[in-house]
């Protein structure tokens, strides 16, 4: 009987225990919730046009030593994009159909560790249309700062941009300071 006691009462004290310690080392593994610092840049180029937007939104979840447990997601304001030129910017805003799709957005679906830093496999939309990207990437970390600097290419005419002057591809640079 006394066996049976002991056995019930070490199971009372055992599992809150345990829980304990899983809670407690999920906390300490979770991923450091970075926001986004100004200045910031987002820019895009290619041959004769090149420019670059405002109004960035983002939520990251980025730890360097768990890039597996990662969540970024992301949204620009098209109306901020600029050319540097109102002409040209005029026509980009147009081919963007801005008015109808205000915002371009990115979701990571996974992050992974690469030979140059790493890896955002995401889906951005843009004009409507949602495609799989990559977006590589570096981060330096710099205690409760850092910056996240990365690059990916697209090809306008895959996100329904065809207008008259549009590029082949297009080159998207990101240098986004963070804090936490």
């Amino acid at each position: 009987m006394y066996q049976i006691a002991k056995n019930i009462s070490m199971k009372k004290i055992m599992y809150p225990v345990l829980i304990a310690l899983i809670v407690s080392f999920s906390a300490f593994i979770a991923s450091t919730t970075w926001k986004v610092k100004e200045p910031y840049e987002v820019k895009f180029a290619n041959g004769k046009i090149h420019g670059e937007f405002q109004g960035l939104k983002a939520n990251i979840q980025f730890d360097k030593t768990h890039p597996e447990d990662a969540k970024i997601s992301a949204s620009i304001d098209v109306s901020t994009l600029s050319t540097g030129f109102f002409i040209k910017t005029m026509h980009a805003k147009d081919a963007l159909d801005a008015d109808h799709y205000p915002t371009i957005s990115f979701a990571s679906t996974s992050v992974s560790k690469s030979s140059n830093g790493y890896d955002a496999n995401g889906k951005l939309t843009l004009k409507g249309v949602t495609k799989p990207v990559i977006i590589h990437f570096t981060f330096d970390d710099k205690g409760n700062e850092g910056v996240f600097n990365g690059n990916f290419k697209i090809i306008p005419k895959d996100f329904n941009i065809t207008k008259n002057g549009t590029p082949d591809d297009l080159q998207i640079m990101l240098n986004v300071p963070v804090t936490k």
